[in-house]
């Protein structure tokens, strides 16, 4: 089925799915869950032939490689979003004017939604979930390397799906992959009410770039800790440790650690100990080196890298303010945070940064739609218009105005 037929397809469907009520909704979600737990076989084997295949660096592969647990907490992940509270319907607002008119605001879906994204088979299957649960049809758009998975994902889900009762054709899956189909995808404004993409900074621009369907940055995540004065050294390292070392190939990962000039001659030998002892290599300015001279000197473009990797860029700073104005220059205002003690120097921290997530004395791993309740999520956005941070269900609906009257006509 070509780009424009199964837009199309999803589109019509679309208007009957979106008048699903809430019971509908989630027992097509849990039999989608028991499919994929009941078919892990055939997902890690067309999983293991995408990472035979792969070529590319081991950040991206471990993204790519699915096992057991990770299709387990894919299942999970499922479930949760059907437990959720149904958002749709729900009266934000209502009033009655002097000439008798009952307004009420209530979230309806979006329609259908277009998402391309990268090596990330969990994304697959998210998506599904968090739209189908809004009543929205989706259009998923994966990359080529995930390409097998992808598919017996999609099918494993809709087949069980459809037996539950979802409507057939308001999940669609494209199998152009190809440069030339993202292009031709995202100008489908006759079909399409919005459109995102989860990935790198190159599919992400690609994207932004030719896109005429509204369109929701995510994603890029150069995230900073910045580590205070007053802040415990103990304290410090953990956070540190965990945003590097427990997932690195993931957005909400710390890339660069600035560090109060006052605390540096001791911490930074203690912090890149424990880190090097963890496989990471560090990178750091001049002050820094001063301190580690076995760090690795930091080049310009240390600063605007999102390694996905284990390495870390290292720098130290006067004071607060210049942790912030760092983050301001280099920043993808997607997830940063401060450790410290002094309540003024956090509230200084939380008010001067623009990202969308700032955390007090918190590993930036946190900064995810599961570790914030929403069961799952369809990406982070770093953009300011109609949602920011962590996607979950709200973000997947718009408002709409109900009008109750009694033959009241305008003068």
């Amino acid at each position: 089925m070509t780009t424009q037929a199964a837009c199309q397809q999803a589109a019509q469907m679309a208007p009957q799915w979106a008048v699903a009520n809430t019971q509908l909704k989630n027992q097509v979600l849990h039999a989608m869950a028991d499919a994929l737990d009941r078919h892990q076989d055939r997902i890690l084997a067309a999983n293991a032939r995408d990472c035979e295949a792969f070529k590319g660096p081991d950040a991206v592969l471990d993204r790519l490689r699915l096992s057991i647990p990770r299709i387990q907490g894919m299942a999970a992940g499922v479930r949760q979003v059907a437990q959720l509270p149904d958002p749709i319907g729900e009266v934000l607002s209502g009033w009655t004017r002097p000439n008798g008119l009952r307004i009420m605001q209530q979230r309806v879906p979006l329609g259908v939604i277009g998402i391309i994204y990268e090596a990330r088979p969990n994304v697959t299957s998210d998506a599904m979930a968090l739209c189908l649960k809004t009543g929205n049809a989706v259009v998923l758009r994966g990359s080529s390397t995930a390409r097998h998975t992808n598919e017996a994902v999609v099918a494993v889900m809709t087949i069980a799906g459809e037996a539950a009762g979802l409507t057939p054709g308001v999940v669609q899956y494209l199998a152009d992959t190809s440069r030339e189909g993202v292009k031709t995808f995202v100008t489908m404004t006759d079909t399409l009410d919005l459109m995102i993409p989860r990935g790198g900074a190159d599919l992400i621009q690609t994207v932004v770039t030719h896109a005429t369907v509204p369109c929701i940055e995510t994603g890029v995540g150069n995230c900073h800790i910045f580590i205070d004065e007053s802040a415990s050294f103990d304290m410090a390292c953990a956070i540190i440790e965990n945003a590097k070392t427990q997932r690195p190939s993931v957005c909400n990962a710390v890339e660069t650690v600035l560090v109060h000039a006052a605390i540096a001659p001791v911490f930074l030998p203690l912090l890149v100990g424990r880190l090097q002892a963890l496989g990471v290599a560090c990178r750091g300015c001049e002050r820094v080196r001063e301190h580690v001279p076995q760090v690795a000197p930091a080049t310009p473009d240390d600063w605007d890298t999102e390694y996905l990797d284990l390495i870390l860029a290292l720098r130290v700073v006067p004071d607060v303010s210049a942790a912030c104005d760092h983050i301001r220059r280099h920043g993808t205002r997607h997830s940063e945070a401060i450790v410290t003690t002094s309540l003024v120097t956090s509230q200084y921290f939380t008010a001067h940064v623009d990202a969308a997530v700032v955390l007090v004395n918190a590993s930036t791993r946190f900064v995810d739609g599961e570790a914030f309740g929403f069961g799952a999520e369809i990406g982070i956005s770093t953009q300011k218009m109609h949602a920011r941070g962590p996607m979950g269900l709200v973000a997947l609906t718009s408002t709409k105005y109900v009008v109750m009257g009694d033959g009241q006509c305008r003068e």
